[in-house]
């Protein structure tokens, strides 16, 4: 097959891309620019998008020797993944960047260019794996190595992105991976992975979204609020709503401690009036979840499904049962979730095998 290999510049894609022509694949690799001023993403190499990074996987394919292209996809990142994150955050919820990423930047704008050119397949270094099953439909399953596997960030690919995606490393160990890369003279075999959000240079999201959210409406989202218990009691202010998150302990800044003594953690957020509500952390625990923009990674339940879930990028599964809706699904949980904020990632698993995906819209305690 004429594939595309999108390498990062991190070890996992170089690996990938050996891989694929190793197997006999005709293979380009391709770069991706992020940013239309560099300076404003992180800087240092850590395997993702950085200027760093893009001399990282010039070189793998020289090593590898394949062609090399570096691909301008800053404004559909911008407004596909930056704006989204804003907007997520300003309506107080938490949105997966990395997820939106795949969804709608390296499995789709790429596959579909890739698509247009005459390619068959893009090849990316995600520990996932792909299977054909009895339906002759393609299967998308956990890795081996689970501390690795990404099969939850993929879980927003259709059945079409899936039949034109390859996925060479979902059968090894990530130590495998490192020193397959130095017998092959990869120098990015001891490069560290990469686990910032790349748009946010210094790392200070809640800096970067004041910042951010100001230029957007100066007169509006940055009055602050206060910060309330369970009861409604005022307990102090905050600066922005943006600054927190669902199952946020720290930076909470509240003088006046717990009855109990116990911690307290972020339960609920209002947007509109800026409102933080704090309480217990059993006051966390979550039983449902309502689901929207349903994404399937092959044929759709018609009927109340068992499975589990997974609601974070590296959170445990938990025993569920899943209701289609008419705008996507509701979940209840038979194993409640602890700080579950709207704007995460529902992904559906049967087994090791990935149904699909929503995003959650309101949750249930």
């Amino acid at each position: 097959m004429k594939v595309l290999a999108a390498m990062s510049g991190g070890v996992d894609s170089a690996v990938a891309a050996a891989r694929a022509v190793e197997a006999g694949h005709d293979v380009t690799g391709i770069h991706l620019a992020l940013s239309r001023n560099p300076k404003s993403y992180r800087t240092g190499a850590r395997g993702c998008c950085t200027i760093e990074d893009s001399n990282d996987a010039r070189r793998a394919a020289d090593v590898i020797g394949i062609p090399f292209y570096v691909w301008d996809m800053s404004d559909r990142f911008h407004s596909d993944v930056v704006e989204d994150f804003l907007a997520e955050y300003a309506g107080g919820r938490t949105p997966n960047p990395c997820l939106r990423c795949n969804e709608k930047i390296k499995f789709a704008a790429v596959l579909d260019r890739g698509l247009a050119l005459g390619y068959d397949a893009v090849v990316t270094g995600h520990y996932a794996q792909l299977r054909t099953g009895a339906d002759g439909l393609i299967e998308m399953h956990r890795a081996t190595d689970i501390g690795k596997d990404q099969s939850y960030v993929l879980g927003v690919l259709t059945q079409d992105q899936l039949a034109h995606s390859l996925f060479p490393l979902g059968d090894t160990a990530k130590p495998q991976i490192r020193e397959e890369a130095e017998r092959r003279g990869l120098q990015v075999a001891d490069k560290p992975d990469s686990h910032d959000i790349c748009f946010i240079a210094d790392g200070d999201t809640g800096g970067w979204l004041g910042e951010k959210l100001k230029e957007k409406s100066p007169n509006t989202l940055l009055e602050g609020g206060a910060i309330v218990d369970e009861a409604g009691e005022v307990l102090g202010e905050h600066e922005g709503s943006w600054r927190f998150t669902i199952g946020q302990r720290k930076g909470l800044r509240i003088g006046t401690p717990a009855a109990d003594g116990k911690p307290r953690f972020v339960l609920d957020i209002e947007p509109v009036s800026g409102t933080v509500t704090v309480g217990p952390r059993e006051s966390l625990a979550v039983t449902g979840l309502s689901c929207i923009r349903p994404l399937w990674c092959g044929t759709a339940p018609t009927s109340p499904t068992e499975c589990t879930v997974q609601l974070r990028a590296h959170g445990e599964e938990h025993r569920a049962v899943v209701v289609p809706t008419g705008s996507g699904f509701d979940v209840t949980l038979l194993d409640p979730a602890s700080g579950i904020a709207p704007g995460q990632a529902c992904v559906i698993y049967d087994g090791t095998r990935v149904v699909g995906s929503g995003t959650i819209a309101s949750t249930a305690r």
